[in-house]
């Protein structure tokens, strides 16, 4: 059974976890503003000693998402929490695929990603190594047919996708991500690489996790909180987020169980 906080808020369970990873878009940000009770909680968790991760599935460098945070007015002292699916990304590019020439799809904001290797970058899919998916063109941001004549003949090269979440909401747009691009790469018969969350390597990068009592927070089903189940962590839910009106209409349970995820705690946002 999922215990609503929306009463008692996330103090009332502070204690019985000593690290708490947080996801950014859809708990503390809205990708236009900070929320400003999720901003109390992490002073809060601070405040009681634990540690807390800003964990994302932003296909970029963890330097490009704290200088965003800071533009939207985020604290310095918050902003080094942050640790991005690029991040993670980046690792495993630097290690694997260096000196391998790849083809770019996603907007050209991701181009920080590659930034050490953009040498190796191909303007022509036929002639790459591997493709690397950040997210969408530009100027096919919503026509995902697009991208399966793009795919057709190039299906048996790599792919490594930076951000597995399928959509995001963009204060009140709902936009595609990455991962609807990598499903449709993998319906087609490819194969692909992803990092960020639900896949454990993400979290595991980002700080010393071993033996220690765990929540983590987001407001997707199928990355923040499939994330927990696979590592056995607890899990809350944000329902203000992805997920609003199927919340609104089933209520957590059975949205919970449609997509195969088991929730804790669920809040209506973010509060201490």
């Amino acid at each position: 059974m999922t215990k609503n906080l929306d009463k008692e808020g996330l103090s009332s369970i502070v204690e019985h976890y000593q690290l708490f990873y947080v996801d950014l878009w859809g708990v503390v940000h809205n990708g236009v503003s900070l929320h400003d009770e999720a901003i109390k909680v992490l002073k809060g968790i601070t405040k009681k000693g634990k540690e807390y991760i800003l964990l994302t599935n932003a296909p970029r460098p963890n330097h490009a998402v704290k200088s965003f945070l800071e533009k939207l007015g985020m604290d310095k002292e918050i902003r080094e929490h942050v640790f991005t699916s690029g991040e993670a990304a980046l690792v495993y590019l630097k290690r694997h695929l260096l000196n391998k020439t790849f083809f770019h799809v996603g907007p050209p904001r991701d181009f920080d990603l590659f930034k050490d290797f953009e040498k190796m970058k191909s303007n022509q899919i036929e002639k790459c190594d591997y493709i690397l998916c950040t997210g969408l063109f530009d100027d096919h941001n919503e026509d995902l047919e697009y991208y399966k004549s793009l795919f057709k003949e190039n299906i048996k090269k790599k792919m490594i996708c930076t951000n597995p979440d399928l959509i995001v909401d963009k204060g009140g747009i709902r936009e595609f991500c990455a991962g609807s691009i990598a499903m449709i790469f993998e319906k087609m018969g490819g194969e692909v690489v992803y990092f960020g969350k639900p896949y454990p390597e993400v979290y595991n990068q980002s700080t010393d996790n071993s033996n220690k009592k765990i929540l983590s927070i987001g407001d997707n089903l199928n990355t923040d909180i499939k994330g927990a189940n696979l590592l056995n962590y607890d899990s809350l839910i944000i329902s203000n987020g992805i997920h609003k009106d199927e919340i609104k209409e089933k209520g957590i349970e059975k949205v919970a169980k449609s997509y195969e995820a088991i929730c804790n705690y669920i809040q209506s946002e973010l509060k201490w």
